[in-house]
């Protein structure tokens, strides 16, 4: 009959069991695979999958006996990890839907709303365009496996039981309101353009009192915002790939990779 100590279960348990909690936090934050549109039981087993893609080739882990208070520590410091590296992804994606919510509440579409499908909620239609259309560049330019070779990276740059600091907090604090000033600076050129539409229509207004400005002014104002969104595509993918960079900047910064 075969017999294991309690040093080769723990053993085995930290070798698979504390990479599998970082990563399966990363997945169950992130975008696009961490949203409502996948199952939960569909990103348990793609986080089995790459765990046991990455277990051979990871550094060694810590002893611990299974179910102590040092374990679960440690298993609490990978939740932690993973879900600090999802939420500074999931900022990233949030500068274009605060992008579109500020256009579309300038060019009147702020009513115009749709539900979210994978995170629920009720977001503007051209915050949504904006949000669909990041999905698909991050994924046609191989953006998810530039943030697993960055979890992959982070097993070696912050080691299981080698303790998290706070700077990793406050740097991600500070970039919070990188989101709002990202999201302005990305719809700038559109907003200033449809500020001087409305700066038309007051003029309009002070020379012609008789003619009702509200009637011409709200549709044309809208198929002009409608014209400067289209006009702007043209600039899209290079504010992706510098947002995208910046993000992507961010993650290497908060484990400490190259």
């Amino acid at each position: 009959m075969l017999e294991l100590s309690n040093a080769q279960i723990g053993g085995w348990v930290a070798q698979f069991l504390l990479p599998l909690f970082r990563i399966a936090a990363l997945l169950m934050t992130m975008p696009i695979i961490g949203t409502q549109l996948v199952p939960g039981r569909v990103r348990l087993y793609l986080a089995l999958a790459i765990t046991v893609v990455l277990v051979p080739a990871l550094p060694p882990m810590p002893v611990v006996d299974a179910l102590t208070p040092r374990a679960l520590l440690l298993i609490a410091e990978q939740i932690l990890i993973g879900a600090m590296l999802g939420f500074a992804l999931q900022l990233f994606f949030q500068v274009f839907i605060v992008a579109g919510q500020l256009l579309a509440m300038q060019m009147g579409l702020g009513f115009a709303s749709m539900v979210d499908p994978a995170n629920g909620v009720s977001v503007a239609v051209i915050g949504q365009f904006f949000n669909m259309l990041v999905v698909l560049l991050f994924l046609a330019m191989n953006g998810h496996l530039v943030v697993l070779e960055i979890i992959t990276e982070s097993f070696v740059t912050l080691p299981v039981g080698g303790g998290l600091s706070s700077n990793h907090f406050w740097e991600l604090a500070g970039k919070l309101g990188w989101v709002l000033g990202a999201g302005l600076l990305l719809v700038l050129p559109a907003i200033t353009a449809l500020l001087v539409v409305n700066l038309a229509f007051g003029l309009m207004t002070r020379a012609a009192p008789q003619l009702n400005i509200f009637s011409i002014g709200f549709p044309l104002t809208l198929v002009l915002g409608l014209f400067i969104v289209w006009a702007g595509m043209v600039d899209f993918l290079a504010q992706y790939q510098q947002f995208a960079t910046e993000a992507l900047q961010l993650l290497r910064e908060l484990v400490g990779a190259r």
